[in-house]
């Protein structure tokens, strides 16, 4: 019996074994095909293969020098850097405001904000396009920013809320008592406990800014110097015939900042995904 349970053990693991390792590479074969396919100098004439017999970095040099590339970089940072930043003061002041206060419509204006969030963007797309119009904001990264800053802000509040509540107020209560004022504990105290939530919902507003593409064509469409990566990315597409060498190596290029934002913040976001649940 006991030979037979290990046997049966043994059969177990190597199913599991198997199973997550086809898991993997269906999970990795498109990193891996963007990235050889990046770096082989044959991949733009349609010449990739699994593997690059030479590797080169040309395809990185006619992204970033003749594409363009290093602009719409640097559009996309501003957009992000703006959007991160406006939208998570916003969003923390207003969570204090729906979670601390009581005042008239406070139910209402929260489930106007769940409301928000089940519309569906492509609903919102003519709308906003209407209202950038007439601010006059039409082809600038000013009215992109206010689109995306509006998007997240639902999110965003709806998310802190659940922090700022689970911050007790006994805490508030003894640091107003100890003499301090109310910037004083909002920053010696509130801060500090919703900065999980504050860098959850930061991931949420930098992906959101740095890979959108309706709003950012519909709103960008006629100003080319102002395009983002995820509109500049589209110039490698042609009607007869594609640039894989240079769509991938954009691709790459687009990817690195991800990686690199959710690698600085990925300890205080974990934390802040379990915080979050614990009370809203």
């Amino acid at each position: 019996m006991h030979r037979k349970a290990s046997g049966r053990k043994i059969r177990s693991n190597t199913a599991k074994a198997i199973l997550v390792t086809l898991l993997l590479v269906f999970t990795l074969f498109p990193a891996y095909w963007m990235l050889s396919s990046a770096f082989d100098a044959q991949a733009s004439s349609g010449g990739q293969s699994f593997f690059p017999k030479e590797l080169s970095f040309t395809n990185f040099e006619s992204v970033l020098t003749d594409g363009g590339f290093a602009v719409f970089l640097r559009n996309s940072a501003i957009v992000a850097g703006a959007t991160v930043l406006i939208s998570a003061a916003v969003a923390l002041l207003a969570s204090v405001a729906v979670a601390r206060f009581r005042f008239k419509f406070r139910t209402a204006v929260l489930l106007m904000i769940l409301v928000v969030q089940m519309v569906p963007l492509e609903a919102l797309v003519i709308p906003l396009f209407v209202q950038i119009r007439d601010l006059q904001l039409l082809n600038t990264l000013l009215g992109l920013i206010i689109v995306y800053v509006a998007l997240a802000l639902p999110f965003g509040i709806w998310m802190l809320r659940g922090f700022v509540a689970a911050v007790p107020v006994e805490l508030e209560e003894a640091a107003f008592l100890d003499g301090a004022s109310w910037w004083r504990m909002f920053r010696s105290i509130m801060l500090p406990l919703v900065a999980p939530g504050l860098v959850a919902t930061s991931v949420f507003s930098f992906i959101t800014a740095w890979n959108e593409f309706i709003f950012a064509m519909t709103l960008l469409g006629g100003s080319t110097e102002n395009y983002t990566v995820a509109i500049g990315l589209k110039q490698f597409f042609g009607l007869n015939s594609n640039d894989w060498g240079s769509v991938m190596a954009a691709s790459t290029i687009i990817t690195i900042p991800v990686m690199i934002f959710f690698i600085l913040v990925q300890r205080r976001l974990s934390g802040g995904l379990v915080s979050g649940a614990v009370k809203g």
